[in-house]
């Protein structure tokens, strides 16, 4: 909850989970079958991530 004064608080990691919920919501919905673990880890930028972290 946010404080009397007017002052948000906001949680990044928060933000970015809700944004690429968000992603995978279209996603799915745009899809005619159901979205492939590959298809899902490409909404979901997972192999950007993998790349980076080597």
């Amino acid at each position: 909850m946010a404080p009397v004064g007017g002052t948000a608080v906001q949680d990044h990691v928060a933000l970015a989970e809700i944004e690429l919920c968000g992603e995978l919501i279209i996603a799915a919905s745009a899809a005619r079958e159901r979205l492939s673990l590959e298809s899902i880890d490409k909404v979901l930028r997972v192999t950007e991530e993998r790349s980076r972290a080597q």
